[in-house]
């Protein structure tokens, strides 16, 4: 489908940013314009000229933050338009020179006397930034000279080169074929594909699986290059920067504790055992004698598949989330009816789907969507983040307004569970509970096992680079098939396109980002659980950590919501929903 053809109620209000290019260009060459922070080089010891500074900076990241909105937004409608490649590659440029103009403010912020930075904590002029000078406390050992910090900045484009590219391959070059479906010769896409996998036709499905293998399989070569790049990036950076590890590196800009990963992995692995078992009851029930992963998502239970067109879909994801409140479905209402929403998948346009915003505007997100329970819920999922996005922006200075990524993929999957409950709770037959239980088994095994695996991979796939072994095709495909085995089991055959998979997952190429899912759902698990279980109080706790922004390192601000998750119980309790949901699904399929 071409852009053109969308109604306009179904496209995001882009304009709520920018009123049209022009404007666009304007404010590009006014922020180009207020980079001049190296003029306060040397001077940062005068708390007033610091100050000053701050506020400064403060003002062009607004303007910055709405640039990049809309330029990256407009190169996502149609990454084909080589006018709007050019406005993302000019904000690049302009964020790199950024970089090399503030080169100067850690090193010399991290020259400061501890003494200094502790007074300034305290300083209620200074309240917008406490938790920056707290990093910079903890940052000292890290920082490296101007100069150095300068070169570094100067690379910013450079780094984000391996990103971009495999964003062209996956959007652009990669050559899906045509495919058969419902009596239609369409283009085999990642959306199609998604939908052709739940389809129960296997058949169907085998031949969207090895159609859609072959297209990557025909580049593997090339992706293997641009991961080995983007990887060789990580671990100099980490090098440079004095980390013991690219992973060191991410939980320390995370502000996160190493201890929060190993509880993670841990519960996990310690439980696989129960995957192992739900795999196989997959089998078992689908009659098969060989279980491929083209199977994996076919349904199990018939006769209770829930397909909404968009607009009843949002509705659904309204009511489902009443458990949060009067106000939160008020806001849900408003991002359907102000557009702040992308629906349809079209030519060129982004795969998948994502929130982003920034504080000034409200949140957009970007859907491709299909009918099919997973993108009812992926409604659900990204206006978590959008709403998320939204009391931080609207409770925080902008200082604090840009929550860390660690706890990105809670609010988001909070939504997910409680809406999950309410199908379950709604309910009419013991037929859609099966489905629903199947769905959410599912959900856990996709969100919390399968990126587990995922950091599993990454870990070792640095952690070879990190000890100076290259990257190869083979060892990249053989290193995923033995997780595969790990996690899935015997009860499922390993082909080689499974070994392929690691070569189709945009999150690799920002490293140590997908655990993230894993703990946001094991965090979402428990937040649910707590909402259900004691309403109101559990729900203002609830959006404290919400409006929290980044006013305090992650792990406490889930702590206001009633996880603790530098202790192992917060990911047993999510074991054990993966277990007891797994026990009740096999007594109502009467395996």
């Amino acid at each position: 489908m071409k852009r053109n053809q969308v109604q306009e109620r179904y496209k995001w209000k882009i304009e709520d940013i920018f009123s049209s290019d022009e404007e666009w260009e304007k404010s590009f060459e006014k922020a180009s314009s207020m980079i001049t922070f190296s003029k306060y080089s040397g001077k940062l010891s005068d708390e007033n000229i610091l100050l000053q500074f701050l506020k400064e900076n403060d003002e062009f990241g607004m303007l910055f933050e709405r640039l990049m909105l809309y330029a990256h937004m407009r190169h996502d409608e149609d990454s084909s338009v080589s006018k709007y490649g050019a406005y993302y590659a000019k904000v690049n440029a302009l964020f790199s020179r950024y970089a090399a103009e503030m080169a100067f403010y850690e090193p010399e912020m991290a020259r400061q006397d501890e003494k200094y930075l502790k007074n300034l904590m305290k300083d209620k002029r200074f309240a917008d930034y406490d938790e920056q000078f707290r990093k910079i406390i903890e940052r000292k050992p890290h920082v490296l000279s101007e100069k150095e910090e300068r070169l570094v900045g100067m690379s910013g484009e450079i780094f984000a080169t391996f990103r971009e590219i495999f964003g062209m391959i996956d959007n652009v070059d990669l050559q899906l074929p045509e495919i058969e479906f419902e009596g239609e010769k369409l283009k085999l896409s990642h959306g199609t594909y998604g939908v052709l996998l739940h389809d129960r036709n296997r058949e169907k499905r085998k031949e969207a699986y090895e159609k859609y293998y072959a297209a990557y399989k025909s580049l593997l070569n090339t992706i293997t290059s641009t991961y080995f790049g983007n990887v060789k990036k990580n671990v100099f950076l980490s090098k440079i920067y004095k980390y013991g590890s690219c992973l060191e590196r991410a939980l320390f800009e995370e502000d996160v504790d190493r201890g929060v990963y190993d509880n993670l992995l841990k519960a996990v692995n310690e439980n696989l055992s129960v995957m192992h078992r739900y795999i196989a009851d997959r089998k078992k029930l689908l009659g098969y004698d060989k279980l491929y992963f083209y199977d994996i998502y076919a349904p199990l239970v018939d006769g209770a598949d829930l397909k909404l067109g968009y607009d009843d879909a949002y509705d659904y994801v309204i009511r489902g989330l009443a458990p949060l409140g009067k106000e939160y479905q008020e806001l849900l209402k408003r991002g359907h009816d102000e557009r702040w929403i992308d629906v349809e998948e079209t030519d060129g346009k982004r795969s998948g789907a994502y929130s982003t915003g920034c504080k000034g505007v409200h949140p957009f997100v970007l859907l491709n969507y299909t009918p099919t329970i997973n993108d009812i819920f992926t409604v659900a999922h990204e206006m978590g983040h959008s709403l998320h996005t939204w009391f931080s922006c609207k409770k925080q200075p902008y200082a604090k307004s840009d929550y860390k990524i660690f706890v990105a993929e809670v609010a988001s999957t909070v939504n997910e569970v409680l809406l999950l409950k309410f199908m379950l709770s709604e309910a009419k037959n013991d037929n859609m509970k099966r489905y629903l239980l199947n769905y959410y088994l599912d959900s856990m095994r996709a969100t919390l096992h399968r990126q587990t695996m995922f950091a599993e991979f990454e870990y070792q796939a640095h952690s070879l680079v990190e000890n100076g072994e290259p990257l190869t095709t083979e060892n990249l495909c053989d290193m995923y098939a033995e997780l595969g085995k790990k996690y899935y089991g015997e009860a499922i055959e390993h082909d080689y396109n499974i070994s392929c998979e690691w070569a189709r997952i945009p999150h690799f190429y920002t490293a140590f980002y997908v655990y993230k899912y894993s703990t946001g759902i094991t965090a979402a698990i428990n937040i649910a659980k707590r909402i259900l279980k004691e309403g109101e109080p559990a729900v203002k706790d609830y959006f404290k950590f919400l409006s929290g922004g980044c006013s305090a390192d992650p792990v406490s601000l889930l702590k206001l919501a009633g996880v603790d998750l530098s202790s192992p119980e917060p990911f047993v309790v999510a074991m054990r929903e993966f277990e007891e949901t797994l026990i009740e699904f096999e007594k109502l399929m009467e395996i």
